[in-house]
C-alpha cells in the first residue's frame, strides 16, 4: 500500500513538472513572436524617428496609463488567487480570479473606446486620412494596430483560460493539493501583462 501511494505521488509530480515545462515552452514561443515584432518596430523607429514621434502624439497617454494600471492590478489579483488556493481559501481564490477577469474586460473596453476614437478621426489602416500622412506615420499606426490588436487577442484568450480555471476551482479539481493548472494560467496572464509593459512605452511614451 505504501509503495503504491509513493508511486502515485511520484506520477503526479512528474505530470506537474511536465505541465510546467510545457507552459514555459509555450511562453517562449510567444516571446519569439512578440520579440520579432519589437525588433521590426525598432528598425522602423530608427529609420523614421521624427515620424514616429509625431504619430505617437495622436495616442491618448492617459488611457494608455490607465490600462497599464489595470493590467498590473489584474496580475496582482491573479497571483493572489494562487496564494489563496495554496492556503486552501477556495472562495477567496475564486473571487480573485473573477476580479482578474473583470479587470481584463475593463482593459478591453477601454481599448475599444481608444480604437474607436482613432477610427472616428479617420486614423485606421487603409483610410484616406492615414494614407495622406508620411511613410513613417503609416508604419507607426500599422504596427500599433497589429501589435496592440494581437495583444488584445491574447487578453481574450487569457480571460477564457482564467474562466475555465475558475470553474475547475469551484468543482475542486483545482485545490490546495493540485493547483499547477492555475499556476500555468497565472504564468500566461503575467506574460500578457509583461508584453503590455513593453508596448506602452514604445507607442505612448516615445520621445
Amino acid at each position: 500500500m505504501s509503495s503504491s501511494a509513493q508511486t502515485s505521488t511520484t506520477h503526479v509530480h512528474r505530470d506537474d513538472v511536465g505541465s510546467r515545462m510545457g507552459m514555459w515552452l509555450f511562453l517562449f514561443t510567444e516571446l519569439i513572436l512578440f520579440g520579432g515584432m519589437f525588433l521590426l518596430y525598432s528598425v522602423y523607429r530608427f529609420q523614421y524617428p521624427e515620424a514616429f514621434h509625431l504619430a505617437a502624439k495622436e495616442l491618448n497617454i492617459i488611457m494608455g496609463t490607465f490600462n497599464t494600471a489595470v493590467l498590473l492590478t489584474s496580475s496582482m489579483t491573479m497571483a493572489l488567487s494562487i496564494v489563496a488556493i495554496q492556503r486552501d481559501q477556495k472562495v477567496l481564490s475564486i473571487f480573485l480570479q473573477i476580479v482578474t477577469i473583470f479587470l481584463a474586460l475593463f482593459f478591453l473596453v477601454n481599448k475599444y473606446f481608444e480604437w474607436s476614437a482613432k477610427f472616428h478621426h479617420g486614423i485606421y489602416p487603409g483610410s484616406e486620412e492615414l494614407l495622406s500622412k508620411s511613410s513613417g506615420e503609416i508604419l507607426f499606426f500599422g504596427l500599433y494596430y497589429v501589435m496592440t490588436g494581437l495583444h488584445g487577442l491574447h487578453v481574450i484568450v487569457g480571460m477564457v483560460l482564467i474562466a475555465v480555471m475558475t470553474r475547475m476551482t469551484r468543482k475542486e479539481i483545482i485545490n490546495k493539493d493540485s493547483y499547477v493548472r492555475l499556476e500555468n494560467a497565472g504564468l500566461y496572464w503575467h506574460l500578457v501583462d509583461i508584453i503590455w509593459i513593453f508596448l506602452f512605452p514604445l507607442f505612448y511614451l516615445i520621445t
